[in-house]
């Protein structure tokens, strides 16, 4: 099943998707789909940024992809990729 790496950019806690070229991104639309083999490396390469503090718990996700859009398979996963369910502008911390 292909999956793409995710984690939280420590700077500022967004929710980030490893990218081409190992920069990572805000949209899962812009992230890397990887096949198994991929993964593991992928995931290994991402521990390594953990290592330098760009961003935390790095892990991956089950996608599917259909008509050119990379869809998350796990709610989760597809609410994190969507941003929060509340309203901002209620500032509640």
């Amino acid at each position: 099943m292909p999956t793409v790496i995710t984690a939280n950019r420590l700077a500022d806690g967004a929710v980030v998707f490893l990218g081409r070229g190992m920069r990572w991104v805000v949209s899962l639309q812009e992230a890397a789909v990887l096949e198994p083999e991929e993964g593991d490396r992928a995931l290994s390469q991402a521990r390594e940024d953990e290592a330098r503090q760009i961003v935390v718990e790095p892990y991956a996700i089950d996608v599917a992809e259909s008509d050119g859009q990379i869809i998350a398979k796990a709610l989760r996963e597809a609410i994190r990729a969507h941003g929060p369910t509340v309203r901002r502008d209620l500032n509640r911390s």
